[in-house]
Order: C-alpha cells, then sequence, then structure tokens
C-alpha cells in the first residue's frame, strides 16, 4: 500500500508541476482529489482491508491527501501571480496618452427653439398647458367658431380618427379646455405637436405649434402688439421692427398677420423676403366674441388675445434652414451643426 500510496503522489507532483494554467491545475485537483479520483479512491477501497490494518492505511492516505492539496496550492499562487504579471504588461494604460472626450449630443433645433420661447413667454407671466394630441372636433373647431359648414375647415386638411375624433390641426384646442375649466384672468402658452395632411419643402404632416391666449378686462390690440414686440426683440434681434397686417382667422377678429424686417438685408429687399423687405413670422387677433361665448365667459366683461406661432418656421428663420423635411430626417450632420 505505501508503495502504491508513494506513486501516485509522485505522479501528482509530476503532473502539478507541468500545469501552464489554473484550468488545466484544477482538471489535476479532479483526478486526484475528486470524488472519482485516486486518493478518494483509496479511502473507498479501505472497506476490503482488514479491521486492524484500516487506521493505519487510513492516516496514511490523509496524509497524501493533505500533501497534494499543499503542493496545488502553491502552483495556484504562483500561476495567479504570473497570470496578473501578464496582465499588467499588456494590459498596461499609458496615462501620459491624451483622454478621449465623449461625444455628446445636443438639443434638437426644434426644441432649441421651443426652450427659448417658452423662456420668453414664462417671463412675461405666461403659464404652460399642453392638451392632448388626439382631440375631439368640439375642441378642435366648434368651440373655436368652426362650425360643422365652415369654409375654413377646408383650409386645414384634417386628419380624421372618427367623425368626432381627430388628430389634432392646432393647439388652439387646449387654450379652448383651459377657457372652460378656469375663469378669467387667463394667460398661458400652449404648446405642442399638432397634424395636418401636407407634405412638402415647407410644410410637414405633423409640425410644433406654439399658441398664447390671454384673456382679461380691457384687453385691447396694443396689448398684443406689444407683447409680440417683446417677444421678437428677445427671439430675433433688438433692432428689427414689427408690423400687423389684416388677415382672417375664425377664431379671432380683427386677426393680423404679423411680420418683421427681413434678417438678410435689413429691410432692403433681398431673395429671403421676395424683395419685400418683410418677413412673416405668426399669426395672432383678437378673440372672437363667439369663440369667448362658447367657452362660457362674457365677452362684454372680458376681451383677449390669442397668437400662433409655428416652431420649424421660427427656426427655419432663425438658423437659415431652406427645408422643413432636414428637421425629420435624423442627420447627423445637420444635428451636430446645432451643439
Amino acid at each position: 500500500m505505501q508503495e502504491k500510496i508513494n506513486e501516485i503522489y509522485q505522479n501528482a507532483l509530476n503532473a502539478i508541476s507541468q500545469a501552464n494554467d489554473l484550468k488545466a491545475l484544477d482538471e489535476i485537483r479532479v483526478a486526484y482529489l475528486g470524488k472519482s479520483g485516486l486518493v478518494t479512491g483509496l479511502l473507498k477501497g479501505m472497506r476490503d482491508l482488514p479491521q486492524e490494518e484500516r487506521p493505519k492505511v487510513g492516516q496514511m492516505v490523509n496524509e497524501l491527501r493533505e500533501k497534494i492539496t499543499t503542493v496545488m496550492s502553491q502552483k495556484e499562487s504562483e500561476l495567479k501571480s504570473a497570470e496578473m504579471n501578464n496582465a499588467l504588461a499588456s494590459e498596461r494604460v499609458d496615462v501620459t496618452m491624451p483622454g478621449k472626450k465623449d461625444d455628446l449630443g445636443s438639443l434638437h433645433p426644434i426644441n432649441l427653439v421651443r426652450n427659448e420661447l417658452i423662456e420668453a413667454f414664462a417671463g412675461m407671466g405666461f403659464e404652460i398647458y399642453e392638451g392632448p394630441e388626439i382631440e375631439l372636433d368640439e375642441y378642435n373647431f366648434r368651440l373655436l367658431n368652426i362650425p360643422q359648414d365652415h369654409p375654413a375647415r377646408d383650409m386645414q386638411d384634417t386628419l380624421y380618427i372618427t367623425e368626432n375624433i381627430l388628430l389634432r390641426t392646432q393647439t388652439s384646442s387646449g387654450q379652448a379646455r383651459v377657457m372652460q375649466e378656469k375663469k378669467p384672468p387667463l394667460k398661458i402658452l400652449s404648446p405642442g405637436k399638432v397634424y395636418r395632411a401636407d407634405d412638402d419643402a415647407t410644410h410637414s404632416p405633423m409640425f410644433h405649434q406654439m399658441e398664447g391666449l390671454v384673456v382679461d378686462k380691457n384687453i385691447t390690440l396694443c396689448d398684443l402688439k406689444g407683447t409680440l414686440e417683446a417677444f421678437l426683440k428677445k427671439m430675433f434681434k433688438d433692432d428689427l421692427k414689427t408690423r400687423l397686417r389684416p388677415s382672417y382667422f375664425p377664431f379671432t377678429e380683427p386677426s393680423v398677420e404679423v411680420d418683421v424686417t427681413c434678417f438678410e438685408c435689413k429691410g432692403k429687399g433681398c431673395h429671403l423676403c421676395k424683395g419685400t423687405g418683410w418677413i412673416e413670422v405668426l399669426g395672432a387677433g383678437i378673440v372672437n366674441r363667439r369663440v369667448l361665448e362658447n367657452c362660457n365667459i362674457n365677452p362684454d366683461e372680458y376681451q383677449g388675445f390669442a397668437f400662433g406661432i409655428g416652431l420649424e418656421r421660427i427656426a427655419m428663420l432663425k438658423y437659415g434652414i431652406p427645408d422643413i423635411r432636414l428637421f425629420f430626417e435624423n442627420d447627423v450632420r445637420f444635428l451636430k451643426q446645432f451643439k
């Protein structure tokens, strides 16, 4: 038995000394000390020995197990140390090299303009209200003085879901909701996406609007003009001039288009303003009496003004963008310009 134990020990030593990595060493451990290993087999074979020999043989086998375990532990430490040294040599970091800066993204130009507008009007005391994009016909049209047979419905290529449910064509629907829910005085700004069946270089099936509404006593067109001039000078340049031109919107009376002097030619006339010296930026007007009545507000006691701004149009003018479709193509070369 002693000869067999010595043979197993020498074979184990040779195998351990030749192990090149931790995986090979683990395979040796299983071969000698595992459940079916050679040393474990010696212990199992003791049941065939005479009773008086078992204690001595058991002691010899346990000593063998301890010797092999000790040698394997030493070898494991050597292999781990070697692996660590190899990793340090091959994965060494040169701290003198310049660091790599993460390429951070930036806000989309529409969001940049949206935030600027909100900041400008919030400074004037406007509250922000975002209504639902899937809207009822009542709020999108009827309460805004656009009944079922009104010709103004033809001006907006509406996307209907059912006869009475649609994708809103204007964020004015949110203003109608606020007028029904709250009592004057009101001063709200309603930004958000709107939808129309239209698609070309200056129109998109989905685009962004921001509409403002003020309802209070003794509101006049002068209040509207002063508010919009303050906004436009903050948004563009302090030295620009504004003008109001008569227009028509069913929810305002009188209605106006708001122009500013051309950014390119300073009013002299160029290709950007088509030789007029002026650029149209938004529509506005005094809230129609019927709209106030529809929303349960007494038009003899309260008046109001409203305005609507296309965010894409403002962004196109501010950044000189020729095609609205560039906003939605997600071309990284285009978006990087707004960092």
